[in-house]
């Protein structure tokens, strides 16, 4: 039997192709001992409002710190936590599946109040609404698995290290992946496919599919899955 892993940073309540990475795998390593991208996705994400997207972003400290990790970053204000919820409340009180998720949402955004790390807050997230998918992949830090070398050497040595024959990663990693280095390593290499993704009925002027997750939860309940590519066997 194959282990198949995937190695990602950690983002802030991503998009649905990134649980649907999440739910291909049988582990999913959170890459964040790596350098934390300013303006990237690792403290900010978007959700649809009557008038378009907005953004979301967790504020954290970075002035003269330009070279810390992912883990090592720490949220600036504690107070997001609240103007989050109120914002996503605004916005879809009246999403016909708001009220089944909101008192479970909410409780995640309590508890990410008390956590000084973006990295923690980012795992509370992921792990919560995998549970509220039906997602149990099970969650690693790379940080666990010993592992030298930049890049595809990286990735390579943690998948030897968690005792994985194949990997998948997103599309936009074709631009840096060596793949004779996984090949060499007995590796299988894979990689998401998000095109083709299905539209559901959402408020604003147009469909956007690069959106928070919680806008397929709060339109689409417990039919969410019926719009991940996993679940229906289409993802690669």
């Amino acid at each position: 039997m194959k282990k198949r892993i995937a190695i990602l940073q950690s983002s802030y309540i991503p998009w649905k192709g990134y649980f649907d990475i999440i739910n291909m795998v049988d582990e999913f390593v959170l890459f964040d001992d790596v350098q934390f991208t300013r303006r990237d996705w690792r403290n900010r994400n978007r959700i649809v409002t009557a008038n378009g997207s907005v953004w979301l972003t967790i504020p954290v400290v970075n002035k003269g710190r330009y070279l810390q990790s992912i883990e090592e970053t720490e949220i600036s204000d504690q107070s997001w936590t609240v103007r989050h919820w109120a914002s996503i409340k605004n916005n879809y009180a009246k999403a016909p599946f708001f009220g089944e998720y909101a008192a479970a949402i909410e409780a995640l955004y309590e508890r990410a109040g008390g956590e000084t790390h973006l990295s923690a807050v980012n795992r509370l997230f992921l792990e919560g609404i995998c549970r509220l998918l039906g997602i149990g992949t099970p969650f690693t830090w790379s940080r666990d698995y010993a592992g030298e070398g930049q890049k595809t050497d990286r990735l390579v040595a943690i998948c030897a290290a968690a005792q994985a024959d194949a990997y998948l990663s997103g599309p936009s990693a074709r631009d840096y992946i060596e793949p004779e280095t996984f090949s060499a390593a007995n590796v299988m290499l894979e990689y998401m496919d998000y095109s083709g993704y299905p539209e559901y009925s959402q408020r604003g002027t147009g469909f956007e599919h690069g959106v928070s997750i919680l806008d397929l939860l709060f339109n689409t309940g417990h039919k969410a899955t019926e719009f991940m590519k996993s679940f229906r066997g289409e993802a690669r």
